[in-house]
């Protein structure tokens, strides 16, 4: 295993992609210049109610190859908010929880808001968006992504309603979230990291909506003073956010996993790399 200030030459192996700090630019569908890394972070389950834009409109989101799924879901949740007991059991809410179901029932006339503003929770507190300023507000416009089990993929800036559906959910119609987004999200994911660095920060279960080749991925581990290891949880989510502003705060566009750890090294972190993963290694 490569650990501490280990010579991070073996990193910039090629691996289908440009190595080096210095990516190359490019266009995606809608002719905008793509960023020299993808920060991809997991949603959160409570989002932000509200909103200043218009009525959800699929045309307005990024990856319109997504839409066809994202409307069946849409749909799909809109009727079964119809039915309180089944919505409640399909999505694993309390009694109390009514209100994300009447946030479902409103999914195509609600007001929309910008996707990193939606979701909440420890990792979008770390991460602190609305305190970016200048050339890193911009770059987190362009850097950030979230994997979402009702609309798959969407960027920053992507206006969204509130909405719940978790990765996990089965929905009355049957099968997996992931049996339906994998096919159709998938080939949009490689096609991004064919272009362009994805540092892959979502959970396990988001992570199973569609794998990302090649991407840069990372668990936050706490070492015991005995020098044993498990890992982390709760503050898994912080240190992830804290790693996303960093990505974000920072001119540098790291085209591999070692320029990754050299970056959060330099900000104070205790990294190990092992090929294209970062274990960040915090005190218990």
């Amino acid at each position: 295993m490569a650990t501490g200030h280990e010579a991070d030459h073996e990193g910039d192996r090629n691996r289908g992609r440009h190595t080096g700090t210095t990516p190359v630019r490019v266009a995606d569908h809608r002719g905008r210049t793509l960023p020299g890394v993808l920060v991809l972070l997991p949603p959160s389950e409570t989002k932000r109610t509200g909103g200043e834009g218009p009525p959800l409109d699929l045309a307005a989101l990024s990856h319109p190859e997504l839409d066809p799924v994202r409307k069946a879901l849409v749909d799909e949740l809109v009727e079964l908010a119809d039915d309180v007991p089944a919505s409640r059991a399909a999505l694993g809410l309390s009694e109390r929880q009514v209100d994300e179901i009447e946030r479902n029932a409103a999914l195509w006339t609600a007001p929309t808001a910008r996707a990193i503003t939606r979701y909440t929770g420890v990792l979008y507190d770390a991460l602190d968006v609305g305190s970016l300023r200048g050339a890193a507000a911009g770059r987190a416009r362009e850097r950030l992504a979230v994997g979402s089990a009702l609309f798959g993929l969407v960027h920053a800036g992507d206006p969204i309603p509130a909405y719940r559906l978790s990765a996990g959910s089965t929905l009355p119609s049957g099968g997996t979230l992931a049996a339906r987004w994998r096919p159709v999200l998938e080939p949009v994911l490689a096609r991004l990291a064919s272009e362009q660095l994805v540092v892959d920060l979502r959970s396990g279960a988001y992570g199973g909506l569609a794998r990302v080749p090649g991407a840069v991925t990372v668990n936050v581990l706490a070492e015991r003073p005995d020098g044993s290891r498990s890992v982390v949880s709760h503050h898994n989510k912080s240190h992830k956010g804290g790693l996303a502003r960093l990505l974000v705060s920072s001119r540098a566009e790291p085209a591999d996993a070692a320029a990754v750890a050299r970056l959060a090294r330099r900000a104070g972190h205790v990294v190990e790399r092992t090929d294209d993963h970062l274990d960040l290694v915090i005190p218990a």
